[in-house]
């Protein structure tokens, strides 16, 4: 094959050239969306990376699935995440991540890789309830990622399928980021720029953290709210800024909602919005990821 590493001896600068050769190769031949079978013989035949210290490493299934995730390759993400369930979702090396947390969720995010993410959540119903929380509730590094978790990113980056996909998944809505704010803080922050630009998607965002945010959660920018409230309301609708400051209890509506997301157990989510007892309009959001 055209990209073969043929001498890897030593830790010498040839030794260097040769991996970052061979490494551009396959991060160019994962961008290019080529068959999965040949991905995999590239990765764990032909395919090396260079680590700090000098040392010389093959691209692990956690590694491989980062660059789907970046090239939206949405095959050779399912196939690692099917073939290996629990390395697929490993920490990566340091040459990766600078935290030593797997990103593959907030990375999925991040990207809007929306049935990528549905898979990867799939695949964490296998692990322990203290591993899945551990995934999704990872905290970004505090100095490239302000602590955030994958909730926080979503909110930021205004993915309403993305915030519902890890809401019903079983993300913590109230975690804080370094900065101390609620993934609610980081929505309400994008929703108060101006111009009011993409207000029908955060508007669809934050209906959704409504559905999930438990009624009494004290979050940093309520007293900003009270502060303009004639701005805010402005903004967000009477009923939906009665409901934040808790100046009224959420609509029947809301309050019906809630208990019947409840029902559904993270690994009938979404599939189950199907059977929801209400018109097709009033449902969340329509979530097709199977095909």
């Amino acid at each position: 094959m055209p990209w073969s590493v043929r001498w890897l001896g030593g830790c010498g600068a040839q030794s260097q050239k040769q991996c970052k050769k061979s490494s551009f190769a396959f991060y160019q031949a994962v961008r290019d969306l080529l068959p999965v079978w040949f991905l995999e013989d590239m990765r764990t035949m032909e395919v090396f990376h260079w680590e700090d210290g000098g040392k010389v490493s093959v691209y692990s299934p956690s590694e491989a699935l980062l660059y789907a995730l970046v090239h939206d390759h949405q095959p050779y993400a399912r196939h690692l995440l099917t073939k290996f369930p629990q390395s697929a979702l490993a920490v990566p090396s340091q040459s990766f991540s600078c935290c030593q947390s797997a990103p593959h969720l907030a990375m999925a995010v991040r990207y809007n890789r929306v049935r990528v993410l549905f898979r990867i959540l799939k695949a964490l119903q296998a692990l322990s309830p203290g591993d899945r929380a551990a995934h999704l509730d990872r905290q970004g590094c505090s100095r490239m990622e302000g602590g955030k978790t994958a909730l926080h990113t979503a909110c930021e980056l205004v993915r309403p399928e993305c915030l519902l996909l890890l809401l019903g998944h079983g993300a913590s809505p109230c975690l804080r980021d370094s900065a101390g704010n609620t993934p609610l803080d980081t929505l309400l922050q994008q929703i108060s720029h101006m111009p009011a630009a993409n207000m029908r998607a955060k508007l669809l965002c934050l209906d959704c953290l409504f559905l999930f945010v438990p009624q009494d959660l004290e979050f940093a920018m309520k007293q900003q709210l009270l502060d303009n409230w004639r701005q805010w309301q402005d903004l967000l609708g009477e009923n939906r800024f009665q409901c934040l400051v808790g100046l009224a209890p959420p609509s029947l509506f809301v309050g019906a909602m809630r208990v019947l997301i409840r029902t559904i157990s993270p690994e009938h989510f979404p599939e189950a919005l199907d059977n929801l007892p209400l018109p097709h309009f009033l449902k969340p959001l329509d979530l097709k990821l199977e095909s």
